[in-house]
């Protein structure tokens, strides 16, 4: 089964940075990168302007926010991040910023990183969770309902739409790996972005590094990656669209394991990209892994 036989209406798929002058007494709301921002799209239709200050294809952890960014957080109504760590450059955006600011991650159960640099802080891909991702929703909800109350019944609309085809994506996985072996329910990625997404999704998890840092696929990395491919019989591995592979690809030498599709984690692509919208970001990387723990290739 293919989530292509799924409709999803999406409301909206710009994915541009360009920030525009409302003349309509329409709130300004900008977010810190493109995921948030499509999710936020969604849910304010053309009630309230959103934007993303990266760009799409733009690496979001250790990004330096420019003067236009500045500006752009001064003259908003609304700044939005994820948290947990992921924006390290937050403060700097917002301290000239008067704007309420609001987190997404609020109310979302962290899972520690298990090693590295960063062990024992959370782990911020929460959004790579079709449920998860939930928490974001009803948090982007609850706020612009707050910021224009005159357009409640809007954002209720949008955000219980939004939510039926996050459900139908979860579902989708749930189903799908449910009937694979259960030894073939395990997911190896570069980059540790897919944990609330193998938490909830119930596939063991193993990966090279935990979060973008300057030790990506060390000796010891790859080492402890072929042992679980190994002793797991993993029939593909993963990397992100954003990282190099080329450690990944060693893993599957050393394995016989396949390299599978690459998978979207922290930003869309373009318009005329595979991910220009959330949904297509989720839809895409479920199939991909689901063909993947197959061991078939797409």
């Amino acid at each position: 089964m293919s989530l292509g036989v799924v409709a999803f209406l999406v409301l909206s798929t710009a994915c541009g940075t360009g920030f525009s002058e409302p003349d309509d007494g329409r709130k300004r709301v900008v977010t810190t990168f493109t995921v948030i921002a499509d999710m936020a799209r969604n849910i304010a239709g053309d009630k309230i302007v959103v934007e993303s200050i990266t760009k799409p294809g733009t690496e979001i952890h250790e990004y330096e926010p420019t003067p236009s960014d500045m500006l752009r957080a001064a003259k908003a109504d609304l700044v939005l991040d994820n948290g947990l760590g992921l924006e390290r450059w937050f403060d700097k955006f917002v301290q000239r910023s008067e704007a309420e600011h609001v987190t997404l991650t609020e109310g979302v159960e962290p899972i520690p990183i298990r090693s590295g640099e960063y062990q024992g802080k959370a782990n911020p891909h929460a959004w790579m969770s079709p449920r998860t991702a939930m928490t974001y929703v009803n948090n982007i909800r609850d706020t612009f309902i707050r910021l224009d109350p005159a357009n409640t019944a809007t954002f209720h609309a949008n955000a219980e739409r939004y939510l039926h085809r996050l459900t139908e994506i979860d579902q989708y996985l749930r189903d799908e790996l449910a009937a694979l072996p259960e030894q073939h329910r395990a997911l190896v990625t570069c980059e540790g972005a897919f944990s609330y997404l193998a938490r909830d999704a119930g596939l063991r998890e193993a990966y090279l590094w935990p979060v973008n840092s300057d030790a990506e696929g060390t000796p010891q990395q790859i080492k402890a990656t072929t042992r679980f491919v190994r002793d797991n019989a993993v029939p593909t591995v993963f990397c992100e669209s954003t990282v190099n592979d080329e450690p990944q690809q060693q893993v599957a030498r050393e394995t016989g394991a396949r390299l599978g599709e690459k998978l979207y984690v922290d930003s869309l692509s373009g318009p005329d990209g595979p991910v220009p919208t959330y949904l297509d970001l989720l839809r895409h990387d479920a199939e991909a892994i689901v063909d993947g723990l197959r061991g078939g290739a797409r």
